[in-house]
């Protein structure tokens, strides 16, 4: 009999945090030892990730809202699905209140100012730590993020 046992998550069993503007962020799953990391984002419109480059692919599926990429003419909006390849650089502008985006990411994601200078480096280790305080500073129980 195999052993290895399907993980669930629902819905509620971990919680958003506000990252700004009113945007949520929630950590499903990092795996440091692949460089994977799965997040949730809820978007409010005039949102703007800032202009960054992937270091490894990254899955995307938009399941209410709108958004884009100030470089692209394309817009992801409630059953879009968006792959990026490894070296992908864009910025990311919600159009819609509550835009609801997953993401699967492999690597980090190289953050760069308007002149291309690299101004930090986040991947799934550094994002966890980041959503593991949030959740702490705004008294929310620790979640049970899946890692590994």
């Amino acid at each position: 009999m195999n052993e290895a046992l399907a993980i669930h998550i629902g819905n509620n069993d971990l919680p958003f945090v506000d990252i700004g503007d009113g945007s949520l962020l929630k950590v499903l799953q990092v795996k440091p030892d692949e460089g994977i990391w799965v997040i949730e984002n809820i978007f409010q419109a005039g949102y703007e990730v800032e202009t960054h480059r992937h270091t490894g692919p990254v899955y995307g599926f938009t399941t209410s809202g709108a958004w884009k990429y100030k470089e692209y003419d394309y817009v992801n909006r409630a059953g879009s699905f968006l792959y990026e390849p490894a070296g992908s650089e864009h910025t990311l502008q919600c159009i819609e209140d509550n835009t609801r985006v997953w993401f699967h990411m492999t690597g980090s994601n190289i953050n760069l100012d308007a002149g291309g200078n690299i101004t930090s480096v986040v991947d799934g280790a550094l994002t966890l730590q980041f959503y593991l305080a949030m959740c702490e500073q705004q008294g929310l129980p620790r979640p049970q993020v899946l890692v590994g």
